[in-house]
């Protein structure tokens, strides 16, 4: 903190309060980490309780009349002037935060937070038995809270507008919505022409059997060399990957193993190293304030995306990774050129699962989802008629169907886990990660020269530097436009994809 800041006796109290704050919320997710990795099944109606009643006391905390006064003799002081700066920004946050926080009542946050404990174990089992019926109560019940939550919080056009600004502040439904149409208007034909293709990649190669253990030594060896620490990190299983930090030095990256497919935890791990990286790379001296917190969703997921996809996906990374995964996988991968089994990772196909998606259809898999819930939250769809809306969906969108609801319906744990508004950021994630990319390397140079070398702290640092270290200083948008010199466009991403597809496809 500067001189100013330490010298201000009520910017210190409210950030002497905003941090204990920060280690009920940090606690919290330490128990949901623990309830999807290590929590004995029986345990699950006493771990509901412990959470409810932090997400009670958090609530308590973050809305208390005293940070609506510090806030109030704060919001014309010196420290304000720069509404960018690390002071300025953790005001204004703090300040729109707390508005937000003091229209919610508390016991629609305690339930809200007892509606998700007990939605993801139902979750886990109704998918394990493959039956909606058995889940469909809860999930109704999430749904109305966060209709409730919509209406208490307000919104500018429709109440979706209120579920997406938790994840990517200051966005609107009808924004979101013109980007992906503009989106989805050029993958449909890119994807039409791929599959009226004569070229098929030799995919098979990645349905062989990879042992386990092996899995688990290239995927933590890989996101190791990418950057991300397991000094203060670590890698774990779970029903659906995802990551989490309980401080400034403890993230926890999760994947899942399927000894029949190679994709899928390996690029799953990928992905949450990336969002992992992220964390790892926020200013720890401003953890649980503004300036050391994540800019939104869908940069956190332009984080996870890159590395997934624009590094995990090159060629260059495998040149430089493919002799490890050979000499792991030697029954496998053994006889397999580097050149199969890279078109063999880019390969282009509707497909059911949208975490196993290639790079052309992953948007298609979030569009539905997109448009799913805003029929949900609008009124215009109910949750018991979902699984038959999704399979309309997955039919009109990607030409395909199931009767699976395990591989259909269920198969995310969002949901069940209250997070109605997030699927968008996943692709917004994806269009900024190409702007972001380009920008790399358009300032660092030869990108893929440096892969083939197992060099991948230049592009790192420069994350660090231009991107994380920002925390919430400035918004999505502005982060984006300051990185990359431009709007939030489809283009890059586009670009990207002609540039990999078309001499794969011979289109």
């Amino acid at each position: 903190m500067s001189k100013v800041e330490s010298n201000d006796p009520n910017y210190s109290a409210l950030l002497e309060h905003v941090r204990e704050t920060g280690y009920l919320v940090s606690t919290a997710a330490l128990l949901e980490w623990d309830q999807q990795t290590k929590m004995p099944a029986l345990a699950s109606d006493y771990r509901c309780e412990q959470i409810t009643h932090l997400a009670g006391l958090i609530h308590q905390r973050k809305t208390d009349p005293r940070v609506g006064e510090w806030l109030d003799h704060l919001a014309d002081s010196p420290l304000t002037e720069d509404p960018l700066s690390d002071s300025g920004a953790t005001i204004r946050i703090l300040k729109r935060e707390y508005e937000k926080s003091v229209k919610l009542p508390a016991a629609l946050v305690m339930e809200l937070a007892r509606a998700a404990s007990i939605g993801q174990t139902k979750w886990v089992e109704a998918r394990r038995e493959n039956d909606f019926e058995a889940f469909a109560p809860q999930l109704k019940k999430i749904f109305e809270l966060k209709k409730s939550e919509a209406e208490a919080i307000g919104y500018a056009e429709v109440p979706y507008d209120a579920l997406l600004d938790e994840y990517e502040p200051g966005a609107k439904t009808s924004e979101v919505a013109e980007i992906l149409e503009a989106l989805r208007g050029e993958l449909v034909p890119l994807v039409t022409k791929i599959n009226e293709s004569s070229y098929r990649a030799p995919v098979d190669i990645l349905s062989r059997k990879f042992p386990v253990d092996q899995q688990r030594q290239l995927g933590r060896l890989a996101s190791e060399r990418i950057g991300f620490d397991y000094q203060q990190g670590r890698l774990d299983v779970t029903h659906h990957p995802f990551c989490t930090e309980m401080g400034p030095r403890d993230c926890r990256i999760t994947t899942r193993y399927d000894e029949n497919f190679f994709s899928g935890s390996f690029f799953g791990t990928l992905h949450e190293a990336g969002h992992g990286i992220y964390e790892q790379g926020l200013r720890s001296e401003y953890y649980s304030l503004p300036p050391g917190k994540f800019c939104s969703l869908g940069i956190h997921e332009s984080q996870s995306r890159l590395w997934e996809n624009l590094v995990g996906r090159r060629f260059s990374f495998w040149q430089y990774f493919y002799p490890e995964a050979q000499s792991l996988f030697q029954e496998a991968l053994g006889e397999v050129s580097l050149e199969d089994f890279y078109r063999a990772i880019n390969h282009v196909e509707p497909s059911l699962i949208r975490v196993e998606a290639d790079e052309a259809t992953y948007n298609l898999h979030i569009i539905i989802r997109f448009e799913l819930e805003q029929a949900i939250i609008n009124g215009e769809l109910d949750t018991d008629d979902l699984p038959e809306a999704w399979n309309e969906k997955y039919k009109r969108y990607l030409g395909i169907e199931t009767s699976e609801v395990a591989s259909g319906v269920l198969q995310d744990v969002h949901w069940s886990a209250g997070l109605v508004g997030y699927f968008p950021t996943y692709s917004l994630g994806n269009l900024y990660a190409s702007q972001i990319f380009d920008a790399a390397s358009a300032q660092l140079g030869n990108l893929d020269a440096m892969f083939q070398t197992g060099e991948f702290a230049p592009l790192k640092n420069w994350l660090n530097r231009e991107v994380h270290q920002l925390g919430q200083c400035l918004s999505g948008p502005q982060l984006g436009e300051q990185v990359t010199g431009s709007g939030l466009s489809h283009e890059a991403l586009m670009s990207h994809l002609q540039q990999k597809l078309v001499p794969i496809y011979g289109l």
